[in-house]
């Protein structure tokens, strides 16, 4: 039983290393993409270059803001020091120019007032809270055994 435990931790644990690995080339997909492709077809629906003018500049735009917010986002559900909470600031921040590039009628996506953002925070701090409270139960757990079994390894000397 503690062996498998162990197979399935290491391999959730590498696997999570590959994705954290592999998520910065996300941010060369565009390259993909002919130059001068105004419209994408695919089994969701047509993707349009719209304000960007082609799809290649448009997934250009969508993957700088969504890398670095899916990063953020896994570092905020993973940490488990006291100022966590902090992340909630610029993962809001890119949410919300995430949505002006999905938008494109936002002319000036970079241009984000802060006020704008915090009905937005107030929502993302809920979700997030309620989705790292789930997490860190087994964070927490995996510490707790950490401490038990080096406790267990050195011997304590009575008397």
């Amino acid at each position: 039983m503690m062996k498998n435990n162990k197979r399935t931790s290491l391999l959730l644990s590498s696997l999570m290393v590959i994705f954290i690995i592999i998520t910065p080339y996300l941010l060369y997909f565009y390259k993909s993409f002919p130059a001068d492709l105004e419209n994408y077809k695919t089994f969701f629906g047509v993707i349009k270059g719209g304000y960007y003018g082609t799809v290649r500049m448009y997934f250009h735009s969508f993957f700088s803001k969504f890398v670095p917010l899916l990063l953020l986002f896994v570092w905020f559900i993973t940490n488990k020091n006291w100022w966590v909470h902090a992340l909630i600031i610029p993962i809001t921040v890119y949410l919300f120019q995430l949505i002006s590039v999905v938008n494109d009628s936002e002319v000036y996506m970079d241009e984000v007032e802060f006020i704008y953002t915090v009905p937005f925070l107030v929502v993302i701090f809920v979700i997030l809270y309620f989705i790292r409270s789930k997490i860190s139960i087994y964070i927490q757990a995996v510490d707790l055994k950490k401490e038990m079994d080096d406790s267990m390894k050195t011997p304590k000397k009575f008397g």
